[in-house]
């Protein structure tokens, strides 16, 4: 199970304001956030080498950023956004690529899921990251965030920017979206 990131400190933000202490800092975010941001960019876009890419590209926007960081939000949650934007971006470049439609792509995320030597051969968990994939790509966010990292909805809501009603409304939608498919599927 991938381990959530660590609660952020005061400390390391000033640390990360300070110019003689900013890159120390930065190398203890990049250890501290690196497996959380991972695991919800991969559980996006289902591939582990985009995923390690998207990652590096996540840290690199937030390292160029920095100064930007006001504080207003959690550190935590700057980094989410930018991870999520990131993985965003690059779907919707895949999907232009291989100029395929949504429903194209999310059939291509189930084949990445199939085709995955990366993951164990639990059926259960292959059932549900396919199900997961089918979703549209909004309820699979919410649903990822929701239900793999235990985010709370007020938090989501500052990530994505939607209200905590309508995130709501999109998890009960996810999950009966999921239960149809794995229903379905068996």
């Amino acid at each position: 199970m991938p381990r959530t990131a660590p609660p952020e400190t005061a400390e390391l933000v000033e640390r990360l304001r300070d110019p003689a202490e900013c890159r120390r800092a930065f190398s203890e975010v990049i250890r501290d956030y690196s497996e959380p941001l991972y695991w919800q960019i991969r559980r996006m876009v289902q591939n582990h080498e985009d995923a390690n890419d998207i990652l590096q590209n996540t840290f690199m926007k937030a390292w160029q950023n920095l100064e930007n960081f006001r504080g207003d939000a959690k550190l935590s949650t700057w980094l989410y956004k930018i991870a999520i934007n990131e993985s965003v971006t690059f779907l919707a470049k895949e999907r232009k690529r291989l100029n395929i439609s949504l429903d194209d792509q999310e059939s291509a995320l189930i084949h990445t899921i199939e085709a995955d030597e990366h993951v164990d051969g639990d059926k259960l968990a292959a059932q549900l990251r396919k199900a997961v994939a089918s979703l549209p790509e909004k309820q699979r966010i919410v649903f990822n965030m929701k239900y793999y990292d235990d985010m709370k909805y007020e938090q989501m809501s500052e990530i994505l920017g939607t209200s905590v009603g309508a995130l709501k409304a999109s998890y009960h939608l996810a999950v009966k979206k999921i239960e149809q498919f794995i229903n379905n599927s068996n």
